[in-house]
């Protein structure tokens, strides 16, 4: 079998947990780094335990022919870009969320991606989480029966004491809530749904906190969904809340309901049904990116690539939920509903 090799670009907070996750991965290892920092080649291949080398020039890491993969760990506005010139290269992309801020650059992500004919995945890892796939296997197992309500919400105050404040206060770094931030949510909701949107209606507003203050764009937003098959579904994206991280789900079906680590159904026989009953299960609990599941996430990717397979969760999926924030954010600027 042979070894995949990785090129990350941007090697900041997120970038760590991209070079441990590959490098975990067998028959895969992360082969260079390009930043706009001066970083040393000796020092990334002593705490990555493995040759690392070092690059300044985006475009001649990618033109490497001993790179198979290109992880993109950049801040947002400079994905489209750069996937460009690495689909033009050939390489399979990893791509942090979101992948662009406007439907031009969610364009352009989709256009490169599809015209190199290369496969890509996009960070939505909270879909392997515990939690996420238990609620999967309880929906395809009919526990829940015929869901039709969804909530998935994003609680995340990412004020001046966190790494990515700085940026992401300016409206063409951070986009709105709902792409930095709440589309983790937003994506996580329509994949159990099991169906897509078909029309969205958003509302948005600012904290008056003076920690949020700087923020060039609304920080808090809701957005109700209508999806095709007749059911609906809200998610809240909060990223100005004081309070601890929140990931909150909750879905209502004809037989049964889920909240977080809690289920309650009339298909399971000798439950207590005068309160719910628990799942030990690894929650959402977390925005540290060392808590999220990339490997499991990425170890599905290296098969895609062996295997010359479709990802289990698909580019096209991931390029739908972000024209759904997009068509959220113009419903919550223009005051109406938008069709999908």
């Amino acid at each position: 079998m042979r070894e995949l090799r990785v090129g990350v670009v941007g090697y900041g907070w997120v970038a760590g947990a991209h070079i441990l996750s590959f490098n975990e991965i067998p028959g895969v290892k992360v082969a260079a780094v390009c930043s706009r920092r001066n970083l040393s080649a000796a020092e990334l291949t002593k705490k990555h335990g493995a040759p690392i080398r070092v690059y300044r020039d985006y475009a001649q890491m990618c033109a490497q022919k001993d790179l198979d993969i290109i992880s993109i760990c950049t801040p947002h506005p400079f994905h489209p870009e750069q996937v460009e010139i690495a689909a033009k290269a050939g390489k399979h992309l990893v791509i942090e969320k979101p992948v662009a801020i406007d439907a031009k650059g969610v364009d352009r992500v989709e256009r490169a991606v599809t015209k190199a004919g290369v496969k890509a995945c996009v960070c939505f890892e909270v879909k392997v989480i515990g939690l996420f796939k238990a609620y999967r296997d309880m929906i395809d197992r009919g526990v829940l029966g015929q869901v039709h309500y969804g909530e998935a919400d994003y609680y995340h105050g990412i004020g001046p004491w966190y790494g990515q404040y700085a940026w992401n206060v300016k409206k063409a770094m951070g986009g709105s809530s709902l792409l930095t931030a709440g589309c983790h949510a937003l994506d996580g909701l329509i994949w159990l749904m099991d169906s897509r949107p078909v029309e969205v209606a958003s509302y948005s507003v600012k904290s008056k906190s003076p920690d949020f203050k700087p923020y060039e764009y609304p920080t808090t937003s809701t957005t109700i969904m209508k999806f095709k098959n007749g059911s609906i579904g809200k998610t809240a994206s909060v990223i100005d809340c004081i309070q601890p991280y929140l990931f909150n789900v909750h879905l209502v079906g004809s037989r049964g309901s889920v909240w977080n680590d809690k289920f309650h159904t009339d298909v399971v026989r000798g439950l207590d049904k005068k309160g719910w009953s628990r799942l030990n299960v690894q929650l959402a609990d977390s925005g540290d990116v060392a808590h999220h599941p990339y490997r499991e996430l990425f170890e599905d990717f290296v098969a895609a690539i062996r295997k010359d397979r479709a990802p289990r969760f698909t580019f096209d999926d991931a390029i739908f939920s972000h024209r759904v924030c997009l068509a959220a954010d113009k419903s919550s600027a223009t005051g109406k509903a938008v069709r999908l």
